[in-house]
């Protein structure tokens, strides 16, 4: 089924069972109550429309259409809260609404996504084995879908994938910028570097598309020149820092990238700002092999913090979330597949707490200084490395066992009385101090 409006979207659904030969056992409708009615009991659904409002309108037409025991399934990035409301609007109709997550864009589509499912388990087990066709699969040939967990479950990792996501090519923006323009290599010498990574065990599908990037050219020039600075983001990304907020989750990464394109956004801003400042700008002398190494562990505490989150959620909601199964699904199929996550996959076997894992954990140990090395280098550019930098901060603050956060809570209580534990009382008592 695809919707009718007269003059724009007229006889889509028709056009493409024709056009297409792996459609050709299908039926076109433009009609939904026609489509409804065309479905076996109990009927299936999968919609993929825009987030929002046009999930609503379509799912609450739908709903005198159908029986009771019918599954409907939401494929698009829904906000997880969103979800939950239409399931309870589905059980009050005896109706089965999954939130499912769908990662993999244009590839995905053609190749296999990664699904990420939320809701009942028993509606579930109704439509996996329509949805295991439909994904990718893993090294094993296992589909890389599952159920997250009950309620928005689904829609939630989701939206935190797509906050691993967002990092994840801010670093390699990073990475782009620190060579390019403090160290001075060209679009395709850069390209080369990022293959030998790729090589050397830090392959990734968005490394991958990095390098085609890189190469790409129009004419004689590289197309990345001509295209605008002007960063955008579709919404998910601001969810998961506000969600982790409420939980009180430390998604400093994650949040360091989607500021990063606010700042990209501001375009005019940024151009006013450059012709009224020469900013000072000494000689960066970067290691490449140092650049490498702290790339390769501001990835790890990305996905640490990444999966902390999802725990964090999980813990909260009751969802009993499997990390492990999830760093599975994730490890085809999507947009942030890559060889990182078939090792964390192993290293969030009965855990939550990645970093923690001993097979990690001399790892991070032995890529720490390069990291330290690398943001010393980089604090003497004019250009911003926001989450290189909030990578280091986030390990040296999550390993810091006597924090100066003592400070804070006599500030707080100074000002307002907010009270304060003592170091030499393990009873939890509050404490408050007449400071004048």
């Amino acid at each position: 089924y695809i919707r009718h409006v007269a003059g724009v979207e007229e006889k889509i659904a028709e056009k493409a069972v024709a056009q297409y030969h792996e459609l050709n056992t299908s039926l076109a409708f433009e009609s939904l109550a026609d489509f409804a009615q065309s479905l076996s009991r109990p009927r299936k659904i999968l919609l993929m429309v825009n987030a929002g409002t046009a999930v609503d309108q379509v799912f609450e037409a739908l709903i005198p259409m159908l029986s009771t025991g019918d599954i409907v399934m939401d494929g698009g990035n829904s906000h997880y809260e969103d979800t939950q409301r239409r399931q309870q609007l589905a059980a009050a109709h005896g109706l089965h609404f999954l939130g499912v997550g769908v990662s993999g864009g244009e590839s995905g589509a053609l190749n296999g996504p990664a699904i990420m499912c939320g809701g009942d388990a028993e509606a579930y087990r109704q439509v996996a084995p329509m949805l295991d066709q439909i994904a990718a699969k893993d090294a094993a040939g296992q589909a890389c879908a599952t159920l997250v967990g009950p309620g928005g479950a689904g829609h939630f990792v989701k939206m935190a994938h797509n906050g691993i996501e967002y990092a994840e090519m801010q670093l390699l923006a990073e990475v782009y910028s620190a060579l390019r323009w403090d160290s001075g290599y060209t679009p395709d010498e850069v390209a080369d570097i990022l293959a030998h990574w790729a090589e050397d065990g830090l392959q990734s599908y968005l490394l991958e598309i990095t390098i085609d990037i890189l190469r790409h050219r129009e004419g004689a020039d590289w197309l990345l020149d001509k295209i605008s600075d002007k960063a955008a983001h579709k919404g998910t990304g601001s969810w998961a820092s506000i969600a982790a907020s409420e939980l009180g989750a430390p998604l400093t990464m994650m949040t360091e990238a989607l500021f990063a394109r606010f700042v990209a956004a501001l375009r005019d801003s940024r151009q006013a700002m450059a012709a009224a400042y020469v900013a000072p700008h000494s000689r960066v002398v970067l290691d490449k092999q140092d650049l490498k190494y702290a790339y390769q562990l501001a990835r790890w505490i990305n996905h640490h913090q990444g999966f902390q989150f999802i725990q964090l959620a999980s813990e909260r909601h009751d969802w009993q979330v499997n990390l492990s199964e999830l760093a599975r699904i994730w490890t085809n199929g999507c947009i942030i597949r890559s060889e990182l996550m078939q090792q964390a996959r192993e290293y969030l076997s009965g855990r939550s707490d990645l970093l923690l894992h001993t097979g990690l954990r001399d790892t991070i140990v032995a890529l720490w200084p390069s990291l330290q090395r690398t943001v010393s280098a980089l604090s003497y550019s004019s250009r911003a490395y926001p989450c290189l930098m909030s990578a280091l901060a986030a390990l040296n603050g999550s390993t810091t066992a006597h924090s100066a956060a003592h400070l804070i809570q006599a500030q707080r209580d100074y000002f307002g009385a907010h009270l304060y534990e003592r170091l030499d009382d393990p009873s939890g008592k509050k404490y408050h101090t007449q400071w004048i």
